[in-house]
């Protein structure tokens, strides 16, 4: 495994990140297992969020936790806020300071502890007022609630907005990337170009949060569109899927590994968060780290998921 810092005290933290939204569909005992096979591969940091199952990932995620009470101090726990639904079942999204100070409340109440590691805003609220999240912030941080912040799914322009109002840094920005899903990177490479691909949808995130030294944090890192599947094995990817086991097979790793390795190449403030609940799969993308990628063989994987090259 490998280590980056993290925030302001530059908490070594892993470049994977197991993450527990999919974690209510198993029992107390395998989210322990589960724990314990993550701290053995050398991930310590651990993804959730308020609204994954309302509630539930991190209530079970608490129990395993205090199961455990030694695994508190071994793991890095972020959360996020900022998606409400209601008894109506209306879903929007919210940054109002009331709404974020009981979401963090909230949270640390589900996992039985006394602080967040890190905190994102979930998704962009059209309607904040970059003051009022100002004001969360800091009592959450006066009050040692939260010890690091960030945000998810956020164009620079919308962070640039944001951070008029605060008095503390953007440590993060979790955004999805893989190798079959590759906007972010498309428009740059399609720069002056009259194709599809040359639209820029987001305003150059990557090149931003790299300027800005924010984390990126890359999720569905083994999906392709917007949940609809894993690209590893799909017959929709055969010759993605090609050159992956090639890959893996010349460096005695599995193919989900040299696709995270493949997210991981692009910067060296980057973390892959990773969604499985299975323990064998957990070690193996752990390994991601021990995945040297060439320039040519990172081409190489882009342009088999289907993409092109001006």
């Amino acid at each position: 495994m490998e280590y980056i810092d993290f925030g302001p005290n530059k908490t070594k933290v892993s470049k994977v990140i197991l993450g527990c939204m999919r974690i209510p569909s198993k029992s107390f005992e395998d989210v322990v297992s589960l724990l314990d096979v993550a701290k053995d591969s050398g991930i310590n940091f651990l993804d959730i969020a308020d609204c994954y199952s309302n509630g539930k990932a991190e209530s079970l995620l608490g129990e395993a936790l205090k199961g455990k009470s030694s695994y508190r101090d071994s793991f890095f726990i972020q959360s996020k806020c900022g998606i409400n639904k209601d008894d109506d079942g209306i879903t929007y999204f919210d940054f109002s300071k009331e709404h974020i100070i009981k979401s963090v409340e909230g949270s640390l109440k589900r996992l039985r502890t006394d602080r967040l590691d890190c905190l994102l805003l979930h998704r962009p609220d059209a309607l904040m007022d970059p003051a009022e999240v100002g004001e969360a912030f800091n009592t959450l941080r006066r009050d040692g609630k939260v010890l690091n912040f960030g945000v998810s799914n956020m164009n620079p322009m919308q962070i640039r907005l944001l951070k008029s109002g605060l008095d503390c840094e953007l440590c993060t920005n979790q955004v999805q990337m893989s190798i079959c899903h590759t906007p972010m990177l498309d428009s740059g490479f399609n720069a002056n170009m009259t194709n599809n691909a040359s639209v820029n949808h987001d305003g150059s995130i990557l090149e931003y949060c790299r300027l800005k030294k924010m984390v990126i944090q890359a999720w569905s890192v083994l999906q392709y569109g917007f949940f609809q599947g894993v690209f590893v094995g799909s017959p929709l990817y055969l010759k993605l899927n090609s050159v992956l086991d090639r890959i893996a097979t010349e460096q005695g790793v599995t193919s989900q590994a040299v696709a995270i390795a493949w997210v991981l190449r692009y910067s060296p403030l980057m973390q892959a968060v990773i969604g499985t609940t299975n323990p064998h799969r957990v070690m193996a993308c752990a390994k991601a780290c021990d995945v040297q990628l060439s320039r040519k063989q990172w081409y190489e994987l882009y342009l088999a998921s289907g993409n092109d090259l001006p």
